[in-house]
């Protein structure tokens, strides 16, 4: 348990550039409730689509908040859920830091190809935790018709 603990920790100084607060609610109590693995995976599911569409389309700044974003839920969700074995969590350091280098370097085809190694993590995760039935891939479509990923400057109105 020790272990696991300062694993989680160095994870979570890895992942996150600054100390996280897990994002704890309040009930109708008083009571302090930890969100449900399932909603911070969902959380983790727009991140990673909003990744790639801000990647696709160069918009390097949105990336890399969208991919810190992506960094603390998984980091969240590794603090919160001690079942998450270990391994789960250390595998996914590389593919991270694949994304977030190519995103430094502007490098769009590095970016697809470190994207999709990134979506296989997640899919080994997913195996590894008896969630075969959970199957992530690189978005074809965005649900977000009201957003718009191209980066500053490249921007057209729509009507």
């Amino acid at each position: 348990m020790r272990f696991r603990l300062c694993v989680v920790a160095l994870l979570m100084f890895l992942f996150v550039p600054s100390a996280i607060v897990p994002s704890e609610a309040e009930d109708g109590a008083g009571e302090r409730r930890v969100p449900r693995l399932a909603d911070i995976m969902s959380s983790v599911q727009l991140r990673h689509i909003k990744l790639w569409f801000a990647g696709v389309s160069s918009n390097w700044e949105l990336a890399a908040y969208e991919l810190r974003r992506l960094k603390t839920s998984l980091a969240e969700a590794a603090a919160l859920y001690p079942g998450i074995p270990v391994t789960n969590i250390t595998m996914m350091v590389a593919p991270v830091d694949a994304v977030a280098g190519a995103i430094n370097a502007k490098d769009r085809r590095a970016f697809e190809s470190n994207f999709r190694s990134l979506t296989d993590g997640c899919n080994t995760c997913h195996q590894s935790m008896e969630r075969s039935y959970i199957v992530m891939r690189v978005p074809s479509t965005s649900p977000f018709s009201d957003q718009d990923f191209s980066p500053p400057g490249k921007r057209q109105e729509k009507r």
